[in-house]
């Protein structure tokens, strides 16, 4: 991309957003979401999760879609075509073990790719959701494969498992770099119920060896505590930014919050609130989070409900491209400044 033909984003804005969509569908598919891309091809291949089927509205609570993930080939960073469905060995095994007699599988959901660098090894990261019988109660669990690249992926049983009462629930990875101890605190997006309210919360993942099972940690950030307008009902990490694209100190990263108000009840339903993306400091080696934005960062100028950040690529001269998806339905590209970022920090106005 070459940052010269961009318009001035001026005072107004702090990032620029491409016009039109990254993901080509080819007609396959309507709904398309969560990029995730792999550093090894330039971020030229990775997956996105495709919705093979949608029941509701997306901005009314109780919606289901079912979902299977394809991999994704790309001319430059701001287009990208769907190719064949992602295969994964093992798949149906761990599938029916975990779903047993009771539940129904809806689908690999919000994918992650990370590289081990000592090993070479492809890991891959998937939310695994599991409605109960009752049609009421969901487990959901964070599931990995791992694998020389896309084509030799095997399933191993998830690092995080859900349970269908909610205390312990796993999805959209946010993954840290090891801290002194070795340990790698990674975030993830989990749930809390009060007063018959359901909140999704911001919790630490304790991962000794990032491909067997994780450890729950402490919950950062709940909505429901923090009386933030913009992230009010719902929290889900994003992705961190590299401490060269951004210095927020030591063993600190800044990284991308997705973040929705609180819910509404209007004529007897659940409606969503406005799904945004915001800031957050997240000390690594301490699993706390320092500080959320106020006043959220990037609302799509198309979105009627959501806009939600899966992927973050660094560039030259710096600046990066945010991948986020609009309404759970199309992707988008926005170009992040490293200069923009820190005016909003704290200390500094929101400008």
């Amino acid at each position: 991309m070459n940052l010269e033909r961009l318009p001035d984003m001026g005072n107004s804005k702090n990032y620029f957003e491409h016009p039109g969509k990254v993901i080509e569908t080819g007609g396959k598919f309507e709904h398309v979401m969560a990029i995730s891309l792999d550093p090894r091809s330039h971020y030229r291949e990775g997956v996105i999760r495709c919705i093979r089927s949608r029941e509701g509205d997306v901005a009314v609570s109780g919606f289901i879609d079912r979902s299977v993930l394809y991999k994704v080939k790309g001319d430059s960073l701001e287009h990208f075509s769907i190719g064949n469905e992602l295969k994964i060995k093992n798949q149906e095994k761990i599938v029916r073990d975990i779903a047993g007699e009771d539940a129904d599988f809806l689908g690999l959901e919000d994918p992650d790719i990370w590289i081990d660098e000592k090993t070479g090894l492809m890991h891959l990261y998937f939310t695994m959701p599991f409605r109960m019988k009752d049609r009421k109660h969901y487990s959901i669990n964070l599931g990995h494969a791992i694998g020389e690249n896309l084509d030799s992926l095997v399933m191993t049983t998830p690092v995080l498992t859900g349970d269908e009462k909610h205390d312990n629930n796993a999805k959209e990875l946010s993954i840290a770099p090891v801290n002194k101890q070795g340990t790698r605190l990674n975030l993830v997006e989990s749930s809390e119920i009060i007063d018959d309210t359901w909140y999704s919360t911001v919790r630490v993942a304790i991962a000794e060896d990032m491909s067997k099972p994780w450890q729950f940690g402490e919950t950062v950030f709940h909505p429901g505590k923090e009386h933030i307008p913009w992230i009010g009902g719902h929290a889900s990490p994003g992705p961190l930014l590299p401490k060269n694209f951004i210095d927020v100190g030591d063993g600190k990263l800044l990284g991308f919050m997705n973040g929705r108000e609180a819910n509404q009840r209007v004529d007897g339903k659940i409606r969503y609130g406005v799904f945004s993306v915001g800031l957050f400091v997240y000390d690594y080696e301490n699993g706390k989070i320092d500080w959320v934005s106020p006043e959220p960062f990037i609302i799509d100028s198309q979105a009627r409900t959501i806009t939600f950040a899966s992927q973050f690529v660094e560039q030259e001269r710096g600046s990066g491209i945010l991948y986020a998806h609009v309404d759970d339905s199309f992707v988008r590209a926005y170009t992040i400044l490293p200069e923009k970022l820190k005016t909003l920090l704290p200390g500094r106005p929101l400008s």
